[in-house]
């Protein structure tokens, strides 16, 4: 399926680091606050990642950001990050407020700082995150 048709079918989706320790982390942090299933995920290793991140003008072969792709809009780093976190309750719609009053380059630099070290600070699987089999429709490929 090409990265046109999976937006199509899926209107918010979470492309994250399928080997990264933290990414995996958050995307357990975002399901369990996402009573309503509205996010799907694909790590960016798989062919639906990788299509998703050509189709956002991203590389695949290295990977430094989460990408957020709203109704066919793509969101990166800290701002992807907002937009995910103020679909969930309204503490973290809050949050999010707070957060826009940091401007974006400095969140982003954050956000760098966290992304560039990720492996050394959180570790790294030698596999993909694998999805319970309740959470298997969640996830693309």
């Amino acid at each position: 399926m090409n990265a046109q048709d999976l937006i199509a079918q899926h209107p918010r989706i979470i492309l994250f680091d399928g080997v990264c320790n933290l990414c995996a982390a958050w995307v357990q942090f975002v399901i369990k606050r996402d009573p309503h299933a509205q996010f799907t995920f694909a790590s960016v290793q798989s062919p639906q990642g990788q299509a998703l991140l050509a189709w956002c003008g991203l590389p695949t072969t290295q990977y430094d950001t989460v990408v957020y792709i709203e109704n066919g809009q793509a969101f990166f780093r800290s701002t992807a990050f907002f937009k995910i976190v103020c679909q969930f309750n309204a503490a973290w719609r809050l949050f999010t407020v707070l957060g826009s009053i940091v401007p974006t380059v400095i969140r982003d630099w954050l956000y760098d700082r966290i992304a560039l070290n990720r492996y050394r600070l959180f570790g790294k699987k030698e596999q993909c995150l694998i999805p319970s089999a309740p959470l298997m429709q969640r996830f693309l490929g």
